[in-house]
């Protein structure tokens, strides 16, 4: 696989999220034993930039993400969370925490889930409104000093709070959404940062973030790149189960669905133009919003996994980026 670089080190240009196989999404089709081959399959193909998060189904995901690394650990780039603590699994209900208390235990308990001595990429899942980003942040800086964890991310941002945390210390990735129906991490209308995990989205929006990421040094990580797969033309509302996240969020409601409907007509006409699949072009368009940014869809299925993995051999012409960069904002917000 072709590849970009991670704070000077190498990484696949698609990445992988480990989070439906664990929580969220499809439970029925979960597991363990066929995500781990999952996991050793990805890094065979060159997918080495890997995330997981300590709140994807408490700590399940992480435990997964560890046993499938035995022996290739040092093969990939590591990222995992902090900052969201689950209540409810079975409603997925959470709330924020980003007390440095907190950072700290949850980070020892990731460590020990992994089986590693130390994370690659530690991102702050959630920014809490309850404690200074700066406080937050400092402590996250101190498990760098420690050894602990290599490089500092953030997730679900805005522009300032992306400011204030590198002046404490170096920002090294922001992940947030991004995809033909998100696009408000580069300053469009649509969605606002930060709407999950018990607090309401910021208002204003959260500006160019993938810009300032370009500005600053820093990877852009875009998840959700296939929009929870709807981009695919594979995901209908009908089809989801009972108790998948998607099945409460606006986009998955019948009105938005028939009217976002356009978008994946697009995405597949452009598919078919090419001789390539519609996830291909979609996380493509991720991948020509600039060379800092590591894309990381997630799946369950090997299938999905080729199909993701080949995006990354994929150039989109300027007549492809200019039809898809036309496709309309998405009917029905995020969350």
């Amino acid at each position: 696989m072709r590849t970009r670089e991670f704070q000077g080190t190498p990484v696949g240009r698609v990445g992988l999220g480990l989070m439906g196989m664990s929580w969220a999404y499809s439970a029925s089709e979960r597991d363990d034993a066929r995500s781990v081959e999952l996991i050793r399959e990805a890094v065979d193909l060159g997918v080495t930039f890997l995330d997981t998060a300590q709140v994807y189904g408490g700590g399940h995901n992480e435990e997964l993400a560890g046993r499938a690394l035995r022996g290739i650990r040092d093969q990939v780039v590591l990222a995992t969370k902090t900052g969201l603590v689950m209540d409810d699994a079975a409603t997925l209900a959470m709330h924020r925490d980003g007390t440095p208390d907190h950072v700290r235990r949850s980070l020892d308990e990731s460590l020990r889930r992994l089986g590693t001595d130390v994370v690659d990429l530690y991102y702050l899942h959630r920014v809490d409104p309850a404690v200074p980003l700066a406080d937050t942040w400092g402590a996250l800086a101190e498990l760098v000093a420690q050894g602990k964890v290599r490089h500092l991310g953030l997730s679900e941002v805005t522009r300032a709070q992306a400011d204030e945390a590198h002046a404490v210390h170096p920002v090294a990735a922001i992940q947030s959404e991004l995809s033909l129906w998100t696009r408000d991490a580069q300053g469009a209308e649509g969605g606002s940062a930060g709407g999950f995990g018990g607090v309401a989205n910021d208002g204003d929006g959260p500006g160019d973030v993938v810009g300032w990421c370009a500005e600053h040094g820093a990877a852009f990580v875009p998840f959700s790149p296939l929009g929870r797969g709807f981009l695919t033309g594979t995901v209908t509302a009908e089809g989801l189960e009972e108790g998948d996240l998607r099945a409460r969020q606006p986009r998955f409601q019948e009105e938005a669905v028939r009217r976002n409907q356009a978008l994946v007509d697009v995405v597949r006409r452009v598919a078919e133009r090419r001789g390539t699949t519609p996830a291909r072009v979609a996380i493509a368009w991720t991948l020509a919003q600039g060379d800092h940014v590591i894309p990381i869809p997630g799946t369950k299925k090997s299938a999905y996994l080729h199909d993701n993995a080949g995006a990354a051999d994929l150039d989109l012409t300027p007549e492809d980026l200019r039809e898809l960069d036309d496709l309309p904002t998405a009917a029905g917000t995020r969350y």
